[in-house]
């Protein structure tokens, strides 16, 4: 099957020939429809002198190449604006899109098409986005010179482009999302400060569009990656129900410090959409400060008995797979909830199951006050290499920990 290329700034422009060889008119625009075809294009629009926009579809053309595209069936009807078309001047050309394999933002400068033989008949599939020098080379020159030189001039260009399959659409609109049938499973996929660098490139409204669309879950590990401001930016722009959905997902310290940079009734139109748990725990870590122990600690950490052994931390850990991926270390506590010490993770992979974790706790047993400021929490974590520092109320009860993550955050804040 013979395979050659035909560029969006030669397609706009086309002539358009009848059965006879007539002209016709010439393209304006070509759509897809991808609901029935990610790749294809379905439909070409053209006007032809003072006439109105007028359509053919793909199985009408018989060929397609610079000299024109000829058909094979000249029954052409008038354009009507449809919800299903994706159409590729008017909504991809110079608009941004999503690099999923770059994870950035790029500008669409053109779109190349394979011109394929598929059922007697050449279609048009796209093939890559271009974004580099020469598709502007070619948007420049259009026109101005002939086809075939700007084709000979642009191979002394590197070409820039990204593969039609990795590249993703940003639609706020809801409806025409689910009809142009544009997914975001993709995006999902990406490391949470991949998307977080993606979100902070994109305008205000294709922000609120994507994370609408997206996993709360993901959109939540995204959101936690991005700077204090887009974060509270994202969030005032939201629906009190989706942001409340997100906050939701965040670890409550994390969803407490985007709360607290919130204007207080955007906050508690957030607060009053949250489930019941996840509610309370924020609201409790609401009352410290920013810069305390309490303001820092996340009250979520899997907790034992000081009794208990290997056999039941590993049992636990089972029990809480969420926490895991930032779990460094276990907490033990007395029958009171005070606390008793503090077992690595490490550590229990060494040892035999019926061995009781005290013996395992790290020595000596550090702890703050949730009063206590930021600057002396720092500086044992510097001092004692943690990775994780528990949190006492002034009856010595475990209240939260703090981990290495949350200091890093508070000193690329200050």
């Amino acid at each position: 099957m013979a395979e050659t290329l035909l560029y969006l700034t030669e397609l706009a422009g086309l002539k358009v020939y009848d059965l006879k060889g007539r002209r016709i008119g010439r393209v304006k625009d070509a759509a897809l429809v991808p609901l029935i075809d990610p790749s294809r294009v379905d439909r070409f629009l053209v006007g032809g002198g003072e006439w109105a926009w007028l359509t053919f579809r793909h199985d009408q053309v018989r060929s397609i190449s610079l000299e024109g595209i000829y058909l094979r069936d000249e029954r052409l009807t008038p354009y009507h604006a449809d919800e299903y078309m994706l159409r590729l001047v008017r909504d991809l050309l110079d608009q941004q899109i999503i690099d999923v394999s770059g994870r950035k933002v790029v500008r669409v400068t053109d779109v190349t098409f394979s011109i394929l033989r598929e059922d007697g008949h050449d279609v048009l599939r796209v093939l890559e986005v271009d974004i580099g020098l020469r598709s502007i080379f070619r948007r420049l020159a259009q026109g101005v010179l002939p086809p075939r030189l700007v084709r000979r001039l642009q191979r002394f260009i590197p070409v820039n482009s990204i593969r039609w399959e990795f590249c993703n659409i940003v639609e706020s609109d809801p409806q025409r999302r689910l009809r142009l049938n544009i997914s975001h499973e993709a995006l999902e996929k990406l490391h949470p400060a991949d998307l977080a660098d993606i979100v902070e490139e994109l305008a205000p409204e294709d922000r609120q569009a994507i994370l609408t669309a997206i996993d709360s879950e993901v959109a939540a590990e995204a959101l936690s990656e991005v700077e204090p401001k887009t974060q509270a930016s994202i969030l005032e722009a939201l629906d009190a129900e989706k942001a409340a959905d997100i906050v939701e997902e965040m670890d409550p310290d994390e969803a407490a410090d985007v709360l607290a940079g919130l204007e207080q009734e955007t906050s508690e139109e957030i607060l009053e959409e949250m489930e019941t748990q996840p509610k309370t725990e924020v609201q409790e870590l609401l009352e410290f400060r920013e810069d305390t122990a309490g303001g820092l600690m996340n009250p979520e950490t899997v907790t034992l008995h000081k009794d208990a052994t290997v056999a039941d931390a590993i049992t636990a850990l089972r029990g809480n797979e969420d926490l895991l991926e930032s779990l460094t270390a276990l907490v033990l506590v007395d029958s009171e909830e005070k606390l008793a010490g503090v077992v690595p993770l490490a550590g229990l992979f060494a040892a035999s199951p019926e061995t009781p974790l005290m013996e395992l706790r790290s020595e000596p047993l550090l702890a703050v006050n949730v009063g206590e400021k930021w600057k002396k929490i720092v500086e044992l974590f510097d001092k004692y290499n943690l990775l994780s520092l528990p949190v006492v109320d002034e009856d010595g009860k475990l209240a939260g920990v703090i981990t290495a993550d949350d200091v890093i955050s508070v000193l690329r804040e200050k």
